[in-house]
């Protein structure tokens, strides 16, 4: 049925009310979805947006700060993802290379980001589209028995990763309160299994989204070594490679840390959570306004992850490479031996933040291997699922949580472990990689939502660096 409106008024497409509110434009959509703005919806599936609407909200956001804590609320698996991408393990990783190589190691940074960008935003458009996570789509690529080595793959590296976290964030607390470092991973172990199954997801996500902030903490640590800004811009962009084994096996490292497997397979399968969430629609044009305001959510996350990424190795190459300080193998060692060099602010704040990215990326790291192995056994799946509906998927989730914990009491130093399972991911990385490239251009599966150029320019890119990494890194070992 039309709805009737006066005929002499003017209406806006959501793409003209988001230029004429001056907002991005995952924030119009969801204005629309939480009833903050009454779109005139008519027979053909269309919305427009009245004169008055759009006054509404252009009053509304006359405060900034009210713009922003909207845009924050707006923003949802991208924004998660990217954040996560620096959990304790990642911090351990960047915090090493930044001791052990300092500036020489920090173009990295800026020339990861577009990889980051494209390799995410390709995962996103997937589960979007598809309205499947990465497993199930990998799975018309390659044999089952292939797609669940990776998943295996993937998993092992989880809860290793899991591990190093949980350790990471029970010595953080331990150094902030003296509280016993076995009782601290044992809570923060089963306090993280209990919210993951207990609230559904659309709960779950708030928390998450506001667990974010908590890497800001390392920018603000960046900018208290008060380095050489000169000598920072110098070393920000030109590569300088070291052509020796432990440099290249560290870029395979960053590489893993960063875009990593794990992240591929949790975007694909929030995409399709939120999917379920807003109601998503099968027609053409509803699907480019999703991956448009995508796109924003993506980028924002990416960034994000990648300006902490830049900040920890600039923290830990000015404050412990130039101190002589070069052997650092985990993020909570980082973090005393940043106190004597750069204050008790500067301690603090790496330690506070490994605890809020650890409880913000242990869910996510047990949840990815949950939707993977979930897609290849077809189980149900998703965090939106209460547990009676969803048993194997959350076993999954609660099981690789207590394995992780139990590397930090079997005697296995998840730490050391840690550095040999980003390089894992950074091979796991490879064939994804390749299986994401050929599925999100294939229109039999995307349709008119194929990969852009830009995402196939650095998504390849993404992979022939991976080929010279590791087949640099092999020929050195025999040199």
């Amino acid at each position: 049925m039309e709805n009737k409106i006066p005929k002499k008024e003017k209406l806006f497409t959501i793409s003209e009310f988001r230029r004429e509110a001056g907002i991005p434009l995952i924030l119009a959509k969801k204005l629309i979805v939480w009833g903050e703005v009454e779109a005139v919806k008519f027979v053909d599936g269309t919305a427009r947006i009245t004169e008055d609407e759009v006054l509404k909200i252009k009053n509304l956001f006359a405060d900034r700060w009210t713009k922003a804590r909207y845009f924050l609320r707006a923003l949802g698996p991208g924004l998660i993802t990217g954040a996560s991408d620096d959990d304790p393990s990642g911090i351990g990783t960047y915090s090493s290379v930044g001791a052990m190589f300092g500036f020489a190691i920090l173009w990295t940074a800026a020339w990861l980001l577009p990889i980051m960008l494209a390799v995410q935003e390709a995962c996103a458009r997937i589960g979007i589209v598809t309205n499947h996570g990465l497993a199930g789509v990998l799975e018309k690529h390659y044999r089952k028995k292939i797609v669940a080595g990776i998943v295996f793959l993937l998993i092992v590296a989880n809860v290793v990763n899991i591990g190093a976290d949980l350790g990471a964030m029970a010595a953080s607390l331990r150094m902030l309160t003296g509280v016993n470092f076995y009782l601290a991973a044992i809570f923060f172990a089963l306090a993280i299994i209990f919210v993951e199954i207990v609230f559904q997801y659309h709960v779950y996500a708030r928390v998450l989204k506001w667990l974010t902030l908590s890497v800001f903490a390392y920018i603000i640590a960046g900018f208290m070594a008060h380095p050489d800004w000169l000598e920072v811009a110098r070393n920000a962009f030109v590569p300088s490679i070291i052509w020796k084994e432990n440099y290249i096996f560290a870029l395979i490292a960053i590489f893993g840390t960063t875009v990593t497997p794990y992240l591929f397979f949790w975007q694909t399968s929030e995409e399709v959570e939120e999917n379920k969430l807003i109601k998503t629609k099968s027609n053409k044009s509803f699907l480019h306004h999703r991956v448009r305001a995508m796109r924003t959510d993506v980028g924002a996350g990416m960034i994000l992850a990648n300006v902490v990424f830049f900040f920890i190795v600039l923290t830990t190459a000015q404050v412990l490479f130039k101190n002589g300080i070069t052997d650092i193998s985990s993020a909570e060692q980082a973090a005393l031996a940043l106190r004597p060099l750069a204050g008790n602010a500067a301690y603090l704040l790496f330690a506070i933040g490994i605890i809020g990215t650890g409880l913000l990326a242990v869910p996510i790291l047990a949840g990815s291997g949950a939707y993977a192995l979930s897609e290849v056994m077809k189980w149900r799946e998703g965090l939106e699922l209460k547990f009676s509906r969803a048993k194997g998927f959350y076993l999954i989730i609660a099981i690789s949580i207590l394995v992780g914990l139990g590397l930090n009491f079997v005697g296995i130093n998840p730490i050391k472990a840690l550095y040999y399972s980003a390089y894992l991911n950074g091979i796991i990385a490879l064939p994804l990689l390749v299986a994401i490239m050929v599925a999100g251009n294939d229109k039999r599966i995307m349709g008119a939502e194929t990969h852009p150029r830009w995402v196939k320019i650095f998504g390849w890119l993404a992979v022939i660096f991976m080929i010279l990494a590791v087949a640099v890194s092999v020929l050195l070992l025999f040199l």
